[in-house]
């Protein structure tokens, strides 16, 4: 008998069509109060699930006494429980390396984007101006031989460090949990603690996961140490920023601008003033979000799905 298995995200069919090969697929494009009841109904004696953002915590688990593996589609796994899983013998698995390029082309999109006030300007031109009414305070900033400051120098760290340094001449700072020397040696990165990040770069980058540890990681103490003409890309998670904090620094000038890809509570709320802001450029979270990238996340996710239930150690098996 094929293992049962519940995919819980919309997937190309050439993705169900490999699953299928080896377990028995119940399908559900998205997870909604129309599909809860049914999809739980299923969990009962499922053997593994597949997609991507739900909670999988000891409550859910309850739920499911049969199953093996959960796969998560993206490289952040903080909507699961990895303790809870761990006691209870369920593996669990991510698709790390597969976007690191899409996700630091976004990066550099935010970056260019805040610095030159792109969105700004394109509106501008809508309204009918040009560059003759275009006074000194609508000018953007170089990127080029900056100053960038990577906090959390993993793969999509240092594939954001290989295009600043290759393409914009860019100064890498960066602080991480251990030295990177890859990102040492091919893009003269400086490892730095990290108020000397703070206090020397242009532009801020934050890529680290959200864990207990990062939560809030940066706050006011953070901002008051930043440049006031530095600009602060979060494509993390929103809450490893205390997104009130980031309000205020960039009400009173502290910080000259961000661009972001996550927010705190997502979809952002449409009174947040971050939205009214001109000085942010923001992104729905979208870092990941080309076609091909998502199809090799998913193949990615199938393939560890399929591997564990095999009996076989899945190649992201998350320790």
């Amino acid at each position: 008998m094929k293992p049962k298995v519940i995919v819980y995200k919309k997937v190309d069919p050439k993705i169900l069509e490999f699953v299928q090969q080896t377990c028995e697929v119940v399908y559900f494009e998205e997870l909604d109060s129309n599909t809860y009841p049914a999809f739980f109904q299923e969990l009962v004696n499922a053997d593994g699930i597949l997609g991507s953002r739900l909670k999988v915590y000891a409550d859910l688990l309850d739920k499911a006494p049969q199953l093996k593996i959960v796969s998560n589609m993206s490289v952040g796994y903080d909507n699961l429980d990895i303790a809870a899983l761990t006691a209870r013998g369920v593996m669990a698995t991510n698709t790390p390396e597969v976007l690191n390029d899409t996700v630091a082309d976004t990066i550099m999109g935010l970056i260019l984007a805040s610095a030159r006030r792109i969105p700004e300007l394109d509106q501008w031109v809508r309204a009918g101006q040009w560059k003759s009414e275009l006074k000194e305070q609508w000018y953007g900033v170089d990127v080029h031989h900056k100053v960038l400051g990577i906090i959390g120098m993993g793969g999509v760290g240092t594939t954001v460090a290989k295009r600043a340094h290759c393409g914009f001449d860019m100064e890498i700072l960066y602080h991480n949990r251990s030295r990177n020397m890859a990102a040492e040696e091919k893009y003269g990165a400086t490892y730095c603690s990290m108020e000397e990040l703070l206090k020397n770069s242009d532009f801020v980058c934050l890529l680290t996961p959200l864990t207990p540890e990062t939560e809030n990681l940066i706050g006011k103490r953070e901002f008051g140490l930043m440049k006031k003409s530095a600009i602060f890309i979060n494509a993390s998670r929103g809450k490893t920023v205390d997104e009130e904090e980031l309000i205020k620094a960039l009400q009173t000038g502290e910080i000259a601008g961000a661009g972001l890809d996550v927010f705190v509570q997502e979809p952002i709320n449409m009174d947040n003033p971050l939205l009214s802001m001109k000085n942010v450029v923001t992104l729905p979270h979208i870092g990941s979000a080309t076609y091909e990238t998502r199809f090799q996340m998913a193949m990615t996710a199938a393939t560890n799905l399929v591997s564990g239930l095999k009996g076989d150690t899945p190649a992201n098996l998350i320790k």
